[in-house]
């Protein structure tokens, strides 16, 4: 499965970006989508997920200023993000988990397949 995540770029300190992906080739309607970012030299970290029936789970870190949503119609999961820091640029993932029936995970070994990331760059 290939996931295609989009909408990284360059934002100010305090601006907003929309990041969506999609996975190509089959629908992800029954399967927990996550966001994750990892920034270099770092471990990979955990931002929050939503469960196949729209349940939401978030990081502390991001908690009040990042929105997950999905749109089962358009097979696409979108990641709101507002107020960012310029230590949040990374590379953002998105996640899928085909075990509908558990709750969400934030391990990312725990997900099942990937997209390749896309560079978010928050300048001071």
């Amino acid at each position: 499965v290939q996931l295609q995540a989009s909408g990284g770029g360059l934002v100010q300190a305090g601006g907003s970006l929309r990041l969506s992906c999609a996975p190509s080739g089959r629908t992800f309607r029954w399967e927990h989508m996550g966001w994750f970012r990892q920034a270099p030299g770092k471990e990979r970290e955990f931002l929050v997920a939503i469960t196949w029936s729209g349940s939401t789970y978030y990081a502390d870190s991001v908690k009040g200023r990042f929105t997950i949503s999905r749109d089962n119609a358009k097979n696409t999961v979108y990641l709101q993000m507002n107020s960012l820091k310029p230590e949040e640029t990374a590379v953002y993932y998105c996640a899928g988990d085909r075990r509908y029936y558990r709750s969400i995970v934030s391990t990312p070994d725990e997900y099942d397949y990937w997209g390749q990331g896309t560079l978010v760059t928050v300048s001071s």
